[in-house]
């Protein structure tokens, strides 16, 4: 079996309907390996389009042996192309771009740069002037402000698909569901502390129209939700639920222990009238349930199997 080839550069894009932005922007990227003398890839991550961007794919793999193509058999998100895609690169560093031409290639060997010279894990595009809709620009800012203060990384733009990684945080990682948006903060917690973060331009879109939608900004919170939890307790949920559930169990069978004294030494007998008798109920049930709820969720977290795979129709390789 020979040996798979090692490249200077994988650039992996996820796409969906972008038939129009892929040949221009393959050529753009080759121009710019071209003039680095750089080693590469271009992997095209089609998630289920519904245009003709998988043909347009196949003729450029078979025009150019730099271009490959993984096509998922119907739309699962941005996410699973990635996961994808990661599981397929073979370059040092790891370049992530949107097909929609709004990244621009040019920016590659600076980011190259910052991953092979100057020691970074990661590095976040950060598109400073963009050229979005306004309503789009707002909501972005403030994802990226909530996003930053609970994740206590200092980046301005969490959400830029321009990202370049070293090879090994592309295969540490799990990228599912819409996590795309969380990448730094997921390699963070899987131990890659140094993330660093790069001006990059925005162009406007010249092709189709923007996906973006007031769902997805609620979705994006709702994630960062889901995130923050699964990366501190993902793999330890008994360090929660137990944790809680043995806090209100304690203090349900403080408030027992309490009224069984008042029962036998205070000669109280309205005890089942006081409402504090069935708080104590009520919290040692619910403490005893988060409790098992815990235990449950960490022989889960010890045997589940890999979420990652997903339906593949075609690939070009």
């Amino acid at each position: 079996m020979a040996k798979r080839q090692i490249h200077d550069i994988s650039v992996v894009i996820p796409l969906y309907n972008e038939a129009s932005s892929l040949r221009e922007l393959a050529g753009q990227i080759s121009t710019v390996m071209d003039k680095g003398k750089f080693s590469y890839e271009i992997i095209f991550v089609d998630d289920g389009s519904d245009d003709d961007s998988w043909q347009v794919i196949e003729r450029l793999s078979e025009a150019d042996p730099h271009v490959k193509g993984i096509r998922l058999r119907r739309n699962y998100g941005k996410s699973a192309a990635l996961n994808e895609g990661f599981r397929r690169t073979s370059g040092k560093v790891v370049i992530t771009m949107d097909g929609d031409l709004q990244d621009n290639p040019d920016e590659i060997p600076g980011l190259y740069r910052m991953i092979t010279k100057e020691g970074y894990d990661l590095v976040s595009g950060w598109k400073k002037k963009r050229y979005d809709p306004l309503v789009k620009r707002i909501s972005t800012k403030l994802f990226n402000f909530i996003t930053r203060f609970v994740s206590r990384i200092k980046l301005h733009d969490f959400n830029c698909g321009l990202k370049a990684y070293n090879h090994n945080v592309v295969k540490s990682i799990e990228v599912y569901g819409e996590m795309h948006r969380f990448i730094p903060i997921i390699a963070k917690w899987a131990g890659f502390k140094k993330i660093g973060e790069k001006v990059v331009q925005h162009r406007p879109r010249k092709y189709g129209k923007t996906k973006f939608g007031i769902e997805r900004f609620i979705h994006g919170f709702l994630d960062l939700l889901s995130i923050t939890f699964v990366t501190r307790f993902g793999r330890r949920p008994m360090h929660i639920f137990g944790l809680l559930g043995t806090l209100i169990f304690v203090a349900g069978f403080l408030i027992a222990l309490y009224l069984a004294y008042a029962k036998f030494f205070m000669l109280e007998y309205r005890m089942t009238e006081r409402p504090l008798f069935y708080f104590g109920i009520l919290a040692m049930i619910l403490g005893t349930q988060l409790f098992v709820a815990g235990f449950l969720g960490e022989m889960i977290a010890r045997s589940g199997q890999d979420r990652n795979r997903y339906l593949i129709e075609k690939t070009t390789e």
